[in-house]
């Protein structure tokens, strides 16, 4: 996939304005997202948090991993990139600032020649311990070009001229990108096939950081890295200093301070020197990050509350919400930002009855949105999702933010506007409104089977299709096997609850380019997971089974949108997401959500990463003396 839009400057100063204009503070309810004192903030203590389960999509390699909260992690504490953003929340937090790089460049050659320059004195961690160069970020580039590496989000990078994401056979130190040069030490150069507005956007995405080659060799299948990943920032995982690397590859064991199935541990980086950052980017108060798995939901939250941890990867649930928001005390502890996030059910294209456009038409207006919200905890969970791209996505654009082609009384659903639409299926024989054929008797329905939000939203889904004839059987996993297997395109999955999406970076081509260009299609950790545009040597290529035949596609919509520039180009992915909504219906969105959070009282200072959607952990400062 390539990505042909250019802006100049001024035009991402505008793009930046429009983002800001739209990205405050708490989405579809209210809250805080209020920030503690950093001028009296102390440094010192351990910063912990639970989450019922990872859910790390590449096994937190930094190449192949696509999860919000990994990135929030790489991005804070442990993976410095050429550019990166403020780790605050609301517009501040999309902008981009340097990093490794001295500052942000201006493009050359009519846009698609881009010279970075890198400070002196950034060091690897232990047990590297050397400075970091040109050729550690080259080879972060190998290993995304690189066919065994996964890259789950390579396609942003196939613009670099010679770079063929995911693709390229053989030891990624040895692959040749012809689009970069690294003339020195201190200098990096990208030359893309063309003019790509959002490029600097691409890099700082954690993927693009630096990697140190003398480890990362060993590790060349796709999520290997992830147990011993070397910090180019200010924290480290735990025991990175007994990585042994001296006795090559087989020497080395997995860095203790992650487990997968237990814990992650960070700690402060002894070669990050502070004069090479800023505090206004990361702060770095805190001397440790502990996050743990628990599978008990209730107990995490109960923990943040007893001051026993101080914040929690979790969806909260609604009766612990209506607890915070009813009690003074814990009120002043709950944090709601912009979520810049799209909450879905995907029906597959090639899967019956999916496969019919009136079927999918039906589910939009079948579907009990605010039944779905509930389950999230009303409304200080977020706005109900009409379309697509959260509003936010598009600056605020008035058309998008009213467009609602399937609107129902109340967001609760219309049996008969969906019994209309079910009759014009070629699954209802006798045009009843119910689907009689035998594919809607038994139709796999795949859910998380480990968090009370999705178990509770399971019965709503349905019942709802039942009153079409639809006939769902739950099939309910992890969080972590349930994205895994949707995400592996010969599973076949015809309908999920399972997925949400927030932006990749703060451009709209994030939402609907990534999840519906054709191109974007993977057999192996797939997002287009409605197969929008799959075409038939994909679908041999991947072993999918069902109707390839007539699957739809939004290339020649999408591609439209790709050059153009300022109100035209917002326009134009308005009308893409439009397009998708009524011509294809790959989803029944439901929930533009906000990101709820909660401290405990040992908590002095909080902000939100606006960019990952997550903690700031660069940010985040503790009181040792209220920890329980």
């Amino acid at each position: 996939m390539s990505k042909k839009r250019y802006l100049g400057l001024g035009a991402l100063v505008l793009v930046f304005a429009l983002i800001a204009a739209a990205c405050g503070g708490g989405g579809g309810g209210g809250g805080t997202s209020a920030q503690g004192n950093a001028g009296n903030v102390k440094k010192g203590g351990t910063f912990r948090v639970a989450t019922e389960d990872f859910g790390f999509t590449g096994a937190f390699d930094p190449t192949d991993e696509y999860l919000g909260e990994a990135w929030g992690m790489y991005t804070n504490m442990l993976v410095r990139t050429l550019l990166t953003y403020k780790h605050t929340a609301g517009p501040a937090g999309n902008v981009l600032v340097p990093d490794l790089a001295t500052s942000v460049p201006q493009p050359t050659d009519g846009g698609k020649t881009y010279t970075f320059h890198l400070k002196n004195g950034i060091k690897f961690g232990p047990p590297v311990n050397r400075e970091i160069t040109s050729k550690d970020i080259l080879y972060a580039f190998q290993r995304i070009a690189c066919k065994t590496c996964g890259a789950e989000y390579g396609f942003y990078y196939s613009v670099i001229k010679g770079l063929k994401p995911g693709a390229m056979p053989g030891d990624p130190g040895k692959i040749k990108i012809p689009g970069i040069e690294t003339p020195d030490d201190k200098t990096i150069v990208f030359h893309l096939t063309q003019p790509t507005g959002d490029f600097l956007y691409r890099l700082a995405m954690p993927a693009t950081g630096p990697i140190p080659q003398e480890v990362a060799h060993c590790f060349t299948k796709a999520g290997d890295y992830g147990r011993y990943v070397i910090s180019s920032g200010p924290y480290m995982i735990a025991g990175s200093d007994k990585l042994n690397i001296k006795n090559g590859c087989s020497g080395m064991k997995p860095i203790s301070g992650y487990q997968p199935s237990k814990e992650l541990d960070f700690v402060r980086n002894p070669n990050y020197d502070p004069s090479t950052d800023s505090p206004d980017v990361r702060a770095n108060y805190v001397d440790g990050v502990t996050i743990t798995i628990d599978t008990n939901t209730k107990d995490i939250w109960n923990k943040v509350q007893q001051n026993a941890l101080d914040g929690e990867i979790s969806h909260i649930q609604p009766d612990t919400l209506a607890q915070y928001q009813s009690n003074p005390d814990l009120k002043k502890n709950l944090h709601i930002n912009s979520g810049d996030r799209t909450w879905y059910i995907t029906m597959n294209l090639t899967q019956p009855p999916f496969d019919d456009i009136h079927v999918r038409k039906a589910m939009n207006y079948v579907i009990d949105k605010q039944a779905l919200r509930k389950a999230w905890g009303g409304p200080a969970s977020g706005d109900i999702a009409t379309h697509i791209m959260p509003p936010t996505m598009t600056g605020g654009h008035p058309t998008a933010a009213e467009y609602d082609p399937y609107k129902t009384p109340n967001d609760q659903g219309d049996v008969q506007k969906a019994m209309a639409e079910m009759k014009q299926s070629k699954y209802d024989t006798n045009h009843d409104g119910k689907c009689d054929a035998s594919v809607c008797k038994r139709v796999l329905f795949l859910n998380r089977g480990d968090n009370p939000t999705w178990t509770n939203m399971e019965p709503t889904v349905v019942a709802d299709a039942k009153k079409i004839g639809i006939n769902l059987v739950p099939r309910e996993l992890a969080t972590s096997a349930a994205y895994t297997t949707l995400q592996t395109v010969n599973k076949n999955i015809p309908i999920s609850l399972v997925p949400g999406w927030g932006k990749d970076y703060p451009d709209p081509y994030t939402f609907v380019y990534t999840l519906f260009h054709s191109s974007s299609i993977l057999c192996q950790g797939n997002v287009n997971y409605s197969l929008v545009g799959l075409t038939p040597s994909q679908a041999k290529e991947c072993g999918v089974k069902g109707d390839i035949s007539n699957v739809p596609s939004a290339d020649k919509e999408l591609d439209k949108c790709e050059p153009l520039t300022g109100d035209q180009r917002t326009q134009c992915w308005v009308a893409a997401d439009k397009f998708i909504m009524e011509d294809i219906v790959p989803w029944v969105p439901y929930l533009w959500s906000s990101v709820i959070q909660a401290t405990s009282d040992a908590v002095t200072n909080f902000d939100f990463d606006q960019f990952s959607g997550t903690w700031a952990y660069s940010k985040i400062a503790v009181d040792p003396s209220k920890q329980q």
